[in-house]
């Protein structure tokens, strides 16, 4: 898998990348941030489900947004064991604020509600989730000018805190996720590249999430997450219009307590992904969906059905 990750995007940067531009600390990329990820461990407290960070066509915003992701799990310990809905949804306030010319904050405060079916019958859990934090630098970028190719290279990173509620009698589940919060000071390591032509471009994301062990004894396994989209910017007066396409992988490592492995509880998943954002003067609207090409959930005893979610922002 990681071969196949960095293949294609080496393909990627060489596609585009055959001439040299000259560098500075203009922005060519003004209006067309786009995808960073963070999904914590299969659906818990998820801050984005690998939907982003960024808006395409605001680069400075505040704003709401739903997402709704659903799963079904099984016991496997029989053939015919039967299968259970799970769906897990967030309404979030985000936002992405400049700092400087080179420095942009993240922020991320999730409300939760999810449920799900089992063999105790229909559960329900709701509440405020993990906020996450997250800091960008600019260390290249070049000129706005009459280039071919006009690159932006990001690195950050940042904080999830522990402010969802953490219960650990859910561990117990097929889906140890089914939770509003993983109880842990969790790190995040993020890159973020975007790469354009005229109206066409690609913003490629890669980040890695590191966790620790909460009050509980439990911690999740960290994360990395990997994607590339392709976009097309289309505007006519006022109004932007920019159809999106790609993919998203997510790869998690195995879950600890008390300091020993959790059998079952890696996993790895592979997206299609497509979506568009409209926007007009300084309100934008968007929405993006997400369809498993290929997956290995907690040994295949969780598998996803798929995501979606539409957003509403103000340009600062």
């Amino acid at each position: 898998m990681k071969r196949i990750i960095l293949f294609t995007l080496v393909s990627f940067s060489m596609a585009f990348a055959k001439e040299k531009d000259s560098l500075t600390i203009e922005n060519p990329f003004k209006k067309y941030y786009t995808i960073l990820d963070d999904c914590d461990a299969c659906g818990c407290s998820a801050s984005g489900g690998s939907m982003g960070f960024s808006s395409m066509i605001n680069p400075n915003f505040v704003g709401v947004r739903y997402f709704n992701q659903s799963y079904k799990s099984s016991d496997g310990l029989y053939s015919n064991s039967p299968w259970y809905d799970e769906n897990f949804n967030t309404i979030q306030l985000w936002g992405r604020i400049p700092v400087s010319n080179k420095i942009q904050v993240s922020l991320l405060v999730p409300y939760h509600f999810h449920n799900r079916k089992s063999n105790l019958g229909d559960q329900s859990i709701s509440g405020i989730g993990d906020i996450t934090a997250l800091g960008f630098y600019s260390i290249v970028k070049t000129k706005n000018d009459s280039l071919n190719y006009k690159h932006h290279v990001m690195l950050g990173g940042g904080v999830k805190m522990p402010t969802g509620k953490y219960n650990e009698t859910n561990n117990g589940s097929v889906n140890p996720s089914y939770q509003l919060g993983t109880g842990s000071w969790d790190y995040i390591l993020a890159s973020e590249y975007i790469i354009r032509k005229n109206k066409m471009g690609l913003n490629t994301m890669l980040n890695y999430t590191i966790k620790t062990e909460n009050e509980k004894n439990y911690r999740f396994g960290n994360q990395f997450n990997y994607g590339s989209t392709f976009f097309y910017v289309l505007e006519k007066e006022k109004l932007s219009f920019v159809p999106q396409a790609g993919f998203a992988g997510e790869i998690y490592e195995t879950n600890y307590q008390h300091g020993q492995k959790v059998r079952n509880t890696e996993g790895n998943i592979l997206f299609g992904k497509l979506g568009f954002e409209i926007g007009k003067d300084t309100f934008s609207f968007g929405a993006n969906a997400m369809l498993p090409i290929n997956q290995n959930l907690t040994g295949g005893n969780v598998k996803a059905n798929y995501r979606w979610s539409i957003n509403l922002n103000y340009s600062l």
